[in-house]
């Protein structure tokens, strides 16, 4: 797969969580209690005269004569309309806006999802829950990747006793599981907090955690750099160390950094789902895809409603992507 297709597919979902007030129909924390656990809405184009629509359409939802199950009342067809006004939220947290762009006029709510066991619609949840998860991937790699290469330019730079004291650490963090170092750090932290604060922490967790591969391959990139000609050169006609790092450098390692940052960042989007689904992350009623699948802790939810699984099912793609991505990234290097 090209970079580019890589790279528009994940901006195309990353807009979309952006964005999730005006893409999403309904609110993510508004409940239909009476709705809960309901299977992804039927869509359809022909009726029940066998009539075809070119505009698809849906059903409202009725309690069946048995059970607590609900069934489509054919009664009347409800077609689905774009860039509709609906509940009010903000969108791309800056604007207060009524518009989302899809919608219907039926009765109960149109779950492309289905329903949690609250009633709440999973396709918004969902969207809604990228801005946590998908942005921790994101923002933590880029942190991560900041601290690291700040650590390894220095070590590999000067290398001496800086070096020697920087990678000990950094053999250090590379020897310990970070996934259960995260468990661990983020327990003794107090687990009763806001949700941007729950997620600021397990940004910065999950950035201090992750720091030390990236580190060593800045450091080994430097250390090679720093022996080139041009490099000794520019030394001896007085250049300072900030030009050299600059200027003859850090150009060398764009390239290694680009391609780790789609590396680290489904690994941090799967450390901040599995935080969430443990419940050491962002809590309800503010959605992310580990709070998400938390519901699939309760056996009757594996058993019974498959659409539960829709928010990790949804991250196989983005990780495909991701990975593609890379793989793309460094090919490109590898040819240059």
């Amino acid at each position: 797969m090209r970079a580019p297709f890589a790279l528009g597919c994940l901006a195309l979902v990353y807009l979309s969580a952006v964005f999730a007030g005006f893409v999403a129909p309904y609110d993510p924390t508004t409940q239909h209690r009476e709705l809960a656990f309901v299977s992804p809405t039927r869509i359809h184009f022909v009726d029940d005269t066998g009539r075809l629509h070119l505009r698809p359409f849906v059903y409202a939802m009725i309690p069946a004569s048995t059970g607590t199950a609900v069934i489509e009342d054919r009664s009347r067809p409800y077609p689905i309309r774009f860039v509709v006004r609906g509940a009010r939220g903000r969108v791309a947290g800056v604007a207060d806006s009524d518009w989302h762009l899809f919608g219907t006029e039926s009765p109960t709510p149109l779950f492309l999802f289905g329903s949690d066991d609250f009633g709440r619609d999973l396709f918004s949840r969902l969207l809604f829950g990228g801005q946590i998860s998908l942005f921790a991937g994101l923002l933590g790699a880029a942190l991560s990747l900041a601290l690291g290469t700040v650590i390894g330019g220095v070590a590999g730079y000067y290398g001496g006793w800086v070096d020697e004291i920087n990678m000990r650490i950094a053999e250090l963090f590379l020897a310990l599981p970070w996934l259960y170092l995260l468990f661990a750090v983020r327990m003794a932290l107090p687990l009763d907090l806001a949700p941007t604060q729950a997620f600021l922490l397990v940004l910065i967790l999950i950035a201090v955690v992750g720091w030390a591969r990236p580190a060593r391959l800045v450091r080994g990139l430097v250390l090679s750099a720093r022996a080139r000609d041009y490099v000794a050169a520019a030394r001896c006609l007085g250049a300072s160390d900030a030009y050299l790092l600059r200027r003859h450098v850090l150009p060398q390692i764009i390239g290694m950094l680009l391609t780790q940052a789609a590396l680290l960042a489904p690994q941090y989007i799967l450390a901040e789902v599995t935080l969430s689904f443990f419940g050491l992350g962002v809590e309800e009623p503010v959605p992310s895809w580990g709070n998400m699948l938390a519901s699939l802790q309760r056996y009757h939810v594996v058993a019974s409603y498959w659409w539960m699984f829709l928010p990790g099912i949804v991250m196989v793609p983005v990780f495909w992507l991701y990975h593609s991505l890379a793989d793309a990234l460094h090919r490109r290097a590898m040819s240059t």
